[in-house]
């Protein structure tokens, strides 16, 4: 059924498991700036941690939230975060969703610019009911053409007005050599499975869009996949893929079993994401002020309910990041 006649992409996404990374704002200023040297901290801790690509302003990352000016100085500080680590092909994806054609073709140029290596890319959803799927092909299409790099088209209906990409349009926009790979956040295995059964990783790359099916995505021949639980636990996400490439299967159910678990608690939202990330994450590595770990305003902090339940439900997961447990099963 693949499609053998398709040449595999100049650029394809690099398998693994990505981090959707949260955006960090400088404690004690009512204004919420972006404080880019936490992000360059959180940033090298998430490589070091065995993140194999990280994705900045995605959803996790506050995209609508942010000016033009700090989305694109997140990017720089990231680039070069990776490359003080000695890591400058290190994946680094963008997140350039935007609502028109020509302000898309901006961002994609931005983040070239920039120095991100992939963008990731929403349907636009303004007015949903006036975008046929004609018009949604071609802004995907347009944009592909004008970005300087590849594009990550992704698909996640809750947050563009129920706009659900299915499979037949997808790999309608596969067959273009810049658009290089899928995140599915429909959650939706069947359509992944009918992707991958047509394409190779080489010619469209398809990813699941959180860690609590990374197994059944792989075992359907998927790429990896896209967390949010990467900025809690990168550890432990990335080892359910290192394990099963190396054909640890045992040990990567068991893993994958803690994950599953442990990321309801991201399902409940990005404050809960946030809120864990500071929790078991940021004190570990001198981000210690929670205000840090807030979402920008409107959006308010977590109640204290909430953080307790939060705090229980990650936890299963708490004692395996930081022991690394899963190297000695």
């Amino acid at each position: 059924m693949q499609r053998a006649s398709l040449a595999p992409k100049a650029r394809p996404l690099p398998p693994g498991v990505y981090t959707p990374v949260v955006t960090l704002y400088k404690a004690g200023d009512k204004s919420q700036p972006v404080d880019h040297d936490a992000m360059y901290k959180q940033c090298q801790a998430l490589v070091q941690a065995g993140m194999h690509g990280l994705v900045y302003l995605g959803t996790n990352g506050e995209l609508a939230l942010l000016t033009r000016e700090e989305r694109k100085a997140i990017l720089v500080t990231a680039v070069r975060a990776v490359k003080d680590l000695g890591k400058p092909d290190y994946p680094i994806v963008a997140g350039i969703s935007a609502q028109s054609t020509y302000e898309t073709i901006i961002n994609a140029k931005d983040a070239a610019e920039a120095g991100a290596s992939f963008t990731l890319l929403l349907p636009p959803s303004y007015w949903a009911k006036a975008l046929s799927s004609a018009a949604l092909i071609a802004y995907f299409k347009e944009v592909a053409d004008a970005s300087p790099i590849p594009i990550i088209v992704y698909n996640f209906p809750a947050v563009t007005g129920g706009i659900d990409l299915d499979s037949d349009q997808l790999a309608t926009l596969a067959e273009h050599p810049n658009i290089s790979a899928t995140k599915l956040t429909c959650g939706n295995v069947g359509k992944l499975t009918r992707l991958t059964s047509i394409f190779s990783p080489e010619q469209f790359g398809v990813y699941g869009g959180s860690s609590d099916y990374l197994l059944p995505t792989l075992h359907a021949s998927g790429s990896g996949c896209v967390t949010g639980m990467g900025n809690i636990f990168p550890g432990s996400t990335a080892a359910v893929y290192d394990l099963w490439k190396e054909g640890k299967l045992e040990q990567a159910k068991k893993l994958q079993d803690l994950v599953a678990n442990a990321e309801w608690a991201c399902k409940k939202g990005i404050a809960i994401t946030k809120y864990g990330g500071w929790y078991f994450l940021g004190r570990n590595i001198g981000l210690d002020q929670e205000e840090t770990w807030e979402m920008r305003r409107p959006y308010q902090p977590v109640s204290e309910e909430m953080k307790a339940w939060a705090v229980k439900t990650l936890g299963v997961l708490g004692e395996v990041e930081s022991k690394r447990s899963w190297t000695t099963w």
